[in-house]
């Protein structure tokens, strides 16, 4: 076993290590399947400055505009969606009322087609949110996302001289999955229930190579433990199947934040090889089942969530609100916290 894991050590770094070196971003996603037909997706947001993130509730019937220019994208949203924005110009993360959930990570390997002006232009900052807003299942968006109806747009990350590299995680309520990248500048989609964690780099079919070497090792003999997106894929993969498979709720909601919080990166971590290392900013938690949206922030004492089923989704009557985070989410809120939105105007996706 020793010999066997040191094989695997060694082939895990000659992948990674040119990959990595410079990376320093550590957002992590994974898909818990529980008993009860529990599902629930969780997601770790790491920046190495404040994110400006808030939450939304966004109603049915919304127009919308893929930000790209004249030519853009536009839709009507047919679900409603509770999201946690970056920078109040993009979707990062989110859960709609039929329980799909959206996530967006880096992926520095991103590399997106040139402009095709025989298709609609989407912006990178509303990928997300037209996922949500058009789908209730995987199999749904993957039918119509592999037919790529849009030329996806990047944009400068706001206060950076660099372009936002990200790939897109989904999830429903049936704990289905799927992560969508553009790698070379072509879409690939990998779609199986059994993607159940995704890291940043390297792309996803290395991910899938490594997860299989430490399954191999398996997560009671060793595990690694640094900050880097493969070692983070293999914890995540191990304890989200090791963790109860209960009908108790609240034990899986707790089951699940240990093993989130098990991946995340130490608040304020810096170590000499990585002086600008990410540290996790926010945590959310998407109970697919019984539609709740836990947030955690790392500068704050307490868990709370908004309860989709008590919110107004309808076109005619549902209003576009807001949940205040203040600067870097210390604003402090516990338990259900519905009662804390606010009516806001809506923000506009990073355009071009």
């Amino acid at each position: 076993m020793y010999l066997k894991a040191r094989k695997i050590l060694a082939v895990s770094a000659a992948i990674l290590l040119p990959v990595l070196a410079g990376s320093v971003h550590a957002c992590t996603r994974f898909v818990y399947h529980g008993a009860d037909d529990q599902v629930i997706t969780a997601r770790s947001m790491d920046w190495k400055t404040d994110v400006g993130t808030n939450l939304w509730v966004f109603p049915r019937g919304m127009p919308r505009s893929g930000e790209a220019g004249p030519d853009s994208l536009t839709w009507t949203s047919k679900y409603g969606s509770v999201i946690a924005s970056g920078y109040d110009i993009a979707t990062t993360d989110g859960m709609n009322e039929a329980g799909l959930v959206a996530n967006v990570l880096w992926l520095v390997e991103s590399e997106y087609p040139e402009r095709d002006n025989s298709k609609p232009g989407l912006s990178l900052a509303a990928w997300a949110q037209y996922v949500l807003d058009n789908f209730a299942s995987v199999q749904e968006a993957v039918a119509v996302l592999q037919q790529e109806p849009f030329t996806l747009i990047t944009d400068f990350v706001p206060g950076e001289n660099r372009l936002a590299t990200l790939h897109l995680s989904i999830s429903d309520a049936s704990g289905d999955s799927a992560i969508i990248e553009y790698i070379d500048g072509r879409q690939v989609i990998h779609h199986d229930k059994r993607y159940q964690v995704m890291t940043n780099s390297p792309a996803y079919d290395q991910q899938l190579a490594l997860s299989s070497y430490w399954q191999e090792v398996g997560g009671t003999v060793m595990l690694p433990g640094t900050n880097r997106a493969a070692d983070r894929f293999a914890r995540a993969a191990f304890y989200v199947n090791a963790i109860p498979k209960t009908a108790d709720a609240k034990k899986t909601i707790a089951s699940v934040f240990s093993v989130i919080n098990n991946v995340s990166v130490p608040y304020g971590i810096s170590t000499p090889d990585q002086p600008n290392i990410s540290s996790t900013r926010w945590k959310t938690v998407s109970d697919q089942k019984r539609k709740l949206y836990f947030f955690e922030s790392a500068l704050t004492p307490n868990v709370f969530w908004l309860d989709l089923n008590r919110l107004d989704f309808s076109a005619d009557a549902g209003k576009v609100l807001k949940l205040d985070l203040g600067a870097e989410q210390q604003n402090i809120y516990s338990g259900m916290a519905n009662d804390q939105l606010k009516e806001a105007k809506p923000f506009t996706f990073l355009g071009v």
